[in-house]
């Protein structure tokens, strides 16, 4: 199984660019999930980074959530905890990040993609960028992205896409419940306003905007263990002969 792939640069001008790339429509594996935390972690502590922007490769998904081939090769409670982890890792890593994470969603988020969304400071979008939170469909829930989108969007528009699993939210819908801040025309419109919106950031005062982070996440402080305690719920539910069986139709399909 292809692995995918974390990329970085970053600009003279102090914006650090991370993206990630997996051939199945942008889902995301474990080691892949550890490897987009670390590198948000590491690129944030780095004295040359001002600003970050998390985006991914290619045009129609922006992250299609878990890699459902191991989810089914889940065998136990311990490997669903440390599966399910991989999300909590990259939330809690934008989220202890000192520096602000501008979003660049290009296309549809799917579960674990719409909390990667929700987890940056500042969203862009394309009318592409339809958003669902499929979980329930395939026996689980979204418990470990559920407290950033629930952040972001609210407790009742965050239920409405809980519970309407099977279905997506327009990019304009989301924009409205808060999840985007910006949904452009085109993908090209789309990198003009981020690198505009980025540059922009990156000449205010890196203390201020250090100090705002902070403020902006206010009330997050126990995620390091409540994201954690929400996998383990994933990881058992993922064993259930229910899921099992959701999973691999939702494969077959």
């Amino acid at each position: 199984m292809t692995t995918g792939t974390v990329t970085t640069h970053t600009s003279p001008e102090g914006i650090a660019t991370i993206s990630f790339f997996h051939p199945s429509h942008n889902s995301l594996p474990g080691a892949l999930l550890t490897q987009l935390a670390d590198t948000i972690t590491r690129v944030g502590q780095e004295e040359s980074t001002k600003i970050i922007i998390l985006k991914s490769e290619g045009a129609k998904t922006f992250c299609a959530g878990a890699s459902f081939d191991e989810l089914m090769a889940i065998e136990n409670e311990a490997q669903g905890l440390e599966f399910f982890s991989g999300f909590a890792k990259v939330i809690n890593a934008c989220r202890t990040s000192s520096k602000i994470i501008v979003g660049r969603v290009q296309g549809k988020a799917i579960g674990g993609g719409v909390g990667v969304a929700a987890a940056t400071d500042y969203c862009f979008a394309t009318p592409q960028a339809s958003v669902k939170l499929s979980e329930l469909v395939v026996g689980i829930g979204p418990f470990v992205v559920g407290p950033a989108v629930e952040r972001k969007i609210g407790n009742a528009a965050f239920a409405q896409l809980a519970l309407d699993a099977a279905e997506f939210r327009s990019a304009e819908w989301a924009q409205q419940k808060g999840l985007y801040a910006e949904v452009l025309e085109t993908e090209e419109a789309l990198d003009a306003a981020v690198l505009a919106f980025a540059t922009k950031l990156a000449a205010y005062n890196p203390e201020a905007l250090t100090d705002l982070k902070r403020v902006i996440w206010q009330g997050t402080e126990h995620w390091e263990q409540l994201l954690v305690e929400r996998a383990g719920i994933s990881g058992r539910l993922v064993l259930s002969d229910f899921t099992r069986q959701a999973i691999q139709k939702f494969k077959s399909k």
